[in-house]
């Protein structure tokens, strides 16, 4: 049978439009790639690119056109995160070691900038790296009033602005830049210590800020590549490099709090269990962790068979009904029932306590706030349980059980001994996922008791915390954030699961063969 020649006129016209999109895709990613110098990452896109177009210009390999997509989806958002993560929880970065040696040099000698008479003065302005956000880099916007040349200063050292792209005041002040967001008086004021603390590194030292200006200065540290130190001029202290912990270090073990990234080895994994202040921590929100999972598992499947079970009776009427009314938290966006809960928690306003007539703050103790969480994650979690327990009971031999109740099997002895092992054969797997699921929720936790309560002393640890919030204070909410040991935790949650799934499948097997 001959293909209508629309047919191949139109799947050519599809495959051109796709592969035309992929090379725009292909020339868009290495531009960058390329100014970078990543010759690495230059290649993969070429290679990742040139199989695409021999894949799918090829008449034949049917199969690989099919399994490609769904191969480099798998590498992009499996292996490749699994990389990062693995290749960081083997380093120090974070707070203080994001970049390497020359960095650490470079901002440590603009941080000791120190204005001398004569020193150049420029306008300044303060923007945001990015549009219309206060989450990106921080740099300076400077205009050298005598020939008015527009500059960008950040952390990696000057750079020209095309003044095309820039709106100015009569002083030659930058009001806007595209691709920047500048701070207003109010912004600049509400952000003056990191504005003050910041430095862009210069030749002879740094510019740094003074008011709404900002000048040139001479750093009174001055590294020295022979002896591999930092010699401060005004206080004549030498900080020798330590490479193995990527500090520099005084004699007498001060350090300079700005250091590069290094490879520690398995130093993150041994904090675990050598360091006093990570190990109790740890311990205790693994325990709790441990908790939550088993408990929200338990009690969804519990709440969720129970349901099934009722609306599974023949004498029900209008089961249809029941059984929508009994999904709708399923079918609601779980981001805002969690917030709703949480403000029903409130204890000023609360409806909980409205309706029970209760003065209650369940977040403020740690055994309500652990129960506070339950019960939500139970709300959200049964009617998932709900479904897959009555297609389960659907499914199973209704002689069996009819022959139970002939052998004298009471309703109670033919639940336990018959309908629930072989619902349990069917449901394992959708318990183990589920546990797996639980085990990283993070939105249940973070979206109503944030980790709260906080116990006196340990600001990064709340008694409701899961590992997965644990992990995601560390690396991005602290006063100091630490993305090595934040990846090392990841890494230990992935062994848990791993382990925990491997060993309920092995026996889920084992109860496939005794039930078969």
């Amino acid at each position: 049978m001959s293909r209508s020649p629309m047919v191949g006129v139109t799947g050519q016209l599809v495959k051109i439009l796709v592969l035309s999109v992929v090379a725009a895709l292909a020339i868009w990613a290495a531009t960058p790639l390329v100014q970078a110098e990543a010759w690495i990452g230059l290649g993969v896109v070429i290679a990742v690119t040139a199989l695409i177009f021999y894949i799918y210009l090829s008449p034949k390999r049917l199969p690989a056109k099919y399994l490609l997509p769904g191969t480099l989806l798998l590498i992009a958002f499996q292996l490749i995160p699994v990389f990062v993560t693995v290749s960081t929880s083997v380093t120090n970065y974070g707070d203080g070691h994001r970049g390497d040696k020359a960095d650490a040099v470079a901002m440590i000698q603009a941080g000791a900038v120190k204005e001398v008479p004569g020193s150049p003065r420029y306008l300044l302005s303060v923007a945001w790296e990015g549009e219309n956000t206060s989450d990106g880099k921080l740099v300076f916007l400077l205009t050298e009033p005598g020939d008015r040349q527009y500059l960008l200063g950040d952390d990696q050292g000057l750079s020209p602005l095309d003044p095309g792209s820039l709106t100015v005041d009569g002083d030659g002040r930058i009001l806007a830049a595209e691709g920047y967001t500048v701070l207003s008086r109010a912004q600049f004021n509400a952000h003056s210590d990191q504005i003050t603390s910041f430095a862009v590194p210069t030749d002879a030292g740094g510019i740094r800020s003074t008011g709404f200006d900002a000048y040139e200065g001479v750093s009174t540290r001055v590294y020295d590549e022979g002896c591999d130190c930092i010699t401060d001029s005004e206080t004549g202290e030498v900080f020798y490099a330590d490479n193995d912990n990527g500090y520099f270090v005084t004699e007498d073990g001060t350090r300079l709090r700005q250091g590069w990234r290094v490879n520690v080895g398995l130093d993150n994994f041994a904090r675990f269990f050598t360091d006093p202040e990570v190990r109790g921590p740890f311990l205790s929100i693994f325990t709790w962790n441990m908790m939550f999972a088993v408990g929200s598992v338990l009690f969804t499947f519990a709440l969720g068979l129970a349901c099934a079970m009722a609306m599974n009776h023949d004498r029900i009427r209008g089961k249809t009904l029941y059984r929508i009314l009994m999904v709708l938290p399923y079918a609601m966006p779980s981001f805002a029932m969690l917030l709703v809960w949480r403000d029903m928690f409130n204890p000023d306003y609360g409806l909980l306590n409205q309706l029970l007539g209760l003065e209650l703050n369940w977040f403020g103790e740690t055994w309500t706030s652990r129960a506070a969480v339950l019960l939500v994650n139970t709300w959200l979690g049964y009617p998932y349980m709900f479904l897959i327990c009555t297609g389960a009971l659907q499914a199973l031999p209704r002689d069996t059980l009819e022959a139970a109740r002939i052998d004298g099997a009471t309703g109670f002895q033919a639940f336990r001994k018959i309908t629930l092992p072989l619902l349990l054969v069917s449901l394992t797997p959708l318990l183990i996922s589920s546990f797996a699921f639980n085990f990283n929720n993070f939105n249940a936790i973070q979206l109503t008791s944030a980790g709260h309560p906080f116990p006196d002393g340990s600001p990064q640890t709340g008694d409701t915390d899961l590992l997965i919030t644990y992990t995601f204070r560390l690396a991005f909410n602290g006063t100091g954030v630490d993305y090595g040991y934040a990846a090392a935790v990841s890494m230990f949650i992935f062994t848990i699961v791993a382990v925990i799934s491997g060993i309920s499948f092995a026996r889920t097997r084992n109860q496939e063969e005794i039930y078969r």
